[in-house]
């Protein structure tokens, strides 16, 4: 399977850069061709410039500037490996969303509806991390829950499996609650 493993993090000695580690390790050990982007070492500009927004609706020429990320139309599955910030995604991420899930790439609009053009896709998994807890998160609606399970859930294929998981609470966590968390999303990868 070909995998789009997408990466946010800016620091390589950070939680997520484990996470992120362990996750492209154990889908290649599985025997999957993965494609891992990281959009910090590639450098992907994450805001929305007024060309490409007045150039929105304009498919295919709504690509051009972001024609890189098109591999995201290759994957059969996308892992995508990043913290919650302030109960958001970090902007490079979001900017991802913004700039990259276009019209003619992640959707169709059709009379008006929306329709998912991302049919490639079979597999979504998030691996994250939130300095708050659960109950916290869920107090303020857990908004990258929702992208991940409703938005990007309406842009792949019908019925395709999602997996959310994350660690709450780093900021109280443990080593031993962290190892326990990284074997977790090894298991879920090997099992991919």
């Amino acid at each position: 399977m070909r995998v789009l493993v997408l990466y946010a993090h800016p620091v390589d000695t950070s939680y997520c850069s484990a996470l992120h580690e362990r996750v492209v390790a154990a889908l290649r050990e599985g025997g999957h061709e993965v494609d891992d982007c990281d959009l910090h070492a590639e450098g992907f500009d994450p805001v929305l410039s007024r060309g490409e927004r007045l150039r929105y609706h304009d498919v295919p020429g709504n690509m051009a500037a972001v024609a890189p990320y098109e591999r995201l139309k290759a994957a059969d599955a996308l892992v995508i490996v990043s913290p919650v910030w302030n109960f958001g995604f970090p902007a490079i991420l979001k900017g991802f969303f913004d700039r990259v899930f276009l019209p003619g790439v992640s959707f169709s609009l059709d009379d008006g509806r929306a329709r998912g053009e991302l049919r490639n896709i079979g597999r979504v998994v998030m691996v994250t991390s939130y300095g708050g807890s659960y109950f916290r998160a869920l107090l303020m609606g857990d908004p990258p829950r929702k992208l991940v399970t409703r938005m990007i859930r309406g842009a792949v294929r019908p019925f395709a499996r999602i997996r959310y998981l994350a660690h709450y609470g780093m900021n109280q966590s443990t080593q031993a609650s962290r190892i326990a968390f990284l074997r977790r999303v090894e298991r879920e990868m090997r099992a991919f």
